[in-house]
């Protein structure tokens, strides 16, 4: 199966009109989800309870047709809840593996932030390599293996702040803020006549892409091109975060990495076979916002992470 740049286009199209049945607004929420599926990279949302990220996770889930695991962090998660283990079989005199649940193609992590970080880092070599470790012998996850992550923000009681390795390795942390007044008007309109926990096939939700589709939509993504003024640019906007006076922790070589690839995926999803600047700029506050440190007199005046990106990437001249 192969796809082009409009197959991919149209594909992603779809993906929002299924997801659009049941959530209302967050279009740009769906957008990051679809990039970061076509870059094979994870996702954290964060934003204050109520406000769908769960059943938008469950929703985006649904249209891809993937192997879908949920965990719902508590305060007493244990690594092996998150991994599985090997439990002693009596009847073989063996060990088996009993695999956990992140053993799956999309993993929604729910609350990540609610347990503790020796938890949390049971997650570390999963995002990062695809692969648990499990009393010394590596079980392969799904090439395709995501997390999308949820958590509330750090104000709220009874939270754990992720550690920055593990913050380091999702692609976007997405702001979930609360809907406008018009979208909310909606939101009461559609589910306030509905009892009990909503669940997407009851919008008529369904898949519209398989793996195997997905499979074509990442090759299609080598037909787009970054000309080398638009890697420059990316380069020069990552090395600014380490050279401005009130951030005390910049952006990594990493980071520019996963910013030029995140660019090509957009384009790829907007159907262009090159990366143009407002690709870069549209991702920037996303890719950067969770890996930037403010100085502590930042702190006290009050300074916000995203004012400081969006100042940098004003001042950071594009290419034309």
């Amino acid at each position: 199966m192969t796809m082009t740049l409009d197959d991919v286009r149209a594909m992603a199209g779809a993906i929002r009109g299924e997801v659009g049945k049941a959530i209302v607004g967050q279009d740009g929420t769906v957008d990051h989800l679809l990039v970061a599926l076509l870059a094979q990279g994870h996702v954290l949302l964060e934003g204050p309870p109520g406000t769908a990220k769960t059943f938008l996770a469950q929703c985006f889930a649904t249209t891809l047709g993937l192997d879908f695991g949920r965990i719902q962090f508590t305060p007493d998660l244990l690594p092996g809840d998150i991994l599985g283990s090997n439990l002693f079989n009596f009847q073989t005199s063996q060990f088996t593996l009993t695999r956990g649940p992140i053993f799956c193609d999309l993993l929604l992590a729910d609350e990540i932030n609610r347990t503790p970080p020796k938890t949390q880092a049971a997650l570390l070599e999963a995002m990062q390599e695809r692969r648990a470790t499990l009393d010394g012998e590596t079980h392969a996850l799904p090439a395709r293996f995501m997390v999308v992550a949820t958590q509330n923000p750090i104000e709220n009681q009874g939270v754990y702040p992720l550690p920055e390795a593990q913050l380091d390795r999702f692609l976007f942390k997405v702001l979930v803020d609360y809907p406008s007044l018009e979208e909310e008007a909606r939101i009461v309109a559609r589910y306030g006549q509905r009892q009990g926990p909503v669940r997407p096939s009851e919008f008529g939700i369904g898949p519209v892409v398989d793996a195997a589709g997905l499979a074509a939509a990442s090759a299609a993504l080598g037909a787009v091109t970054v000309a080398q003024e638009i890697v420059d640019y990316v380069v020069r906007l990552v090395r600014a975060t380490r050279e401005h006076g009130e951030i005390a922790s910049g952006a990594s070589p990493r980071a520019a990495v996963l910013l030029a690839g995140a660019a090509r995926a957009r384009a790829a999803l907007e159907g262009r076979d090159y990366v143009i600047p407002d690709d870069v700029k549209a991702l920037a506050t996303s890719v950067l916002r969770h890996r930037l440190t403010l100085s502590p007199a930042a702190e006290i005046e009050g300074r916000q992470i995203e004012a400081l990106v969006a100042e940098l990437v004003d001042s950071t001249e594009a290419p034309r």
